[in-house]
């Protein structure tokens, strides 16, 4: 056999194995149910698409290492995009726990959100030590005056049942379901900021017009008094 006949081969072979269904896993991130219920202090939010680790956010599940590198299984995927998988799935979660409308933006009903929800994780790992750790800080604005805004962070740990992918997948499924919860409720350590100035009516905010008949410019917002100052000078 000669040396094109066996590259060929081992191309076809490689190619084989790539395509192979049952040499890749694919995990999904789903929460347990547990029936939980929890008082409403959310209301109706917008939720932003949650920022992720650059590791966390490709289609490869991530792991530590004993020596602490964070190393990347190429035949164990995620089943959806992290970032989407993430974000509708905290969304759906905190839903069901409080019965709070929180949806993932684009906001898709016509009438808007009373508040906007934030979250950042800074940590989505499994860790050498055999544990999951999610940690990170969640925002919560509320534009109505008097309304309390919340910067709040958190960390969770899961223990992990082994270092397999659907170890790793159930594990992040169970710290997503617990920071729902801490969110639902308004939990972590943080502060609780009063909104003194609500956001002004976009009816405030565009140019008013000018009296009919009258040569003067539509007024544009600035005040009153300082215009007519100004013309008298």
């Amino acid at each position: 056999m000669t040396r094109n006949a066996l590259f060929a081969l081992a191309c076809l072979a490689a190619v084989g194995a790539c395509s192979n269904p049952m040499k890749t896993g694919r995990y999904l991130i789903d929460p347990p149910v547990t029936g939980e219920r929890v008082p409403d202090r959310i209301g109706s939010a917008e939720l932003k698409d949650v920022s992720l680790p650059g590791y966390a956010s490709g289609d490869e599940v991530a792991w530590q290492s004993g020596d602490g590198a964070v190393r990347l299984a190429n035949r164990s995927l995620w089943a959806d995009q992290p970032q989407r998988a993430f974000t509708q799935t905290l969304a759906r979660t905190i839903s069901d726990l409080s019965g709070a409308t929180v949806i993932a933006e684009p906001w898709p009903l016509s009438e808007p959100p009373r508040k906007k929800l934030e979250v950042r994780v800074e940590k989505a790992l499994a860790q050498a030590d055999g544990v999951y750790r999610l940690s990170g800080r969640y925002f919560v604005a509320d534009d109505a005056a008097g309304g309390s805004n919340q910067a709040r962070s958190f960390d969770i740990s899961v223990p992990m049942a082994s270092d397999e992918p659907a170890a790793i997948a159930a594990a992040q499924s169970t710290a997503i379901s617990q920071l729902a919860r801490q969110i639902a409720t308004l939990g972590g350590p943080g502060q609780s900021i009063r909104t003194s100035t609500p956001r002004s009516s976009s009816i405030f905010s565009e140019a008013l017009p000018g009296f009919e008949g009258s040569d003067r410019p539509p007024h544009t917002g600035g005040p009153a008094w300082e215009e007519e100052r100004s013309s008298r000078a």
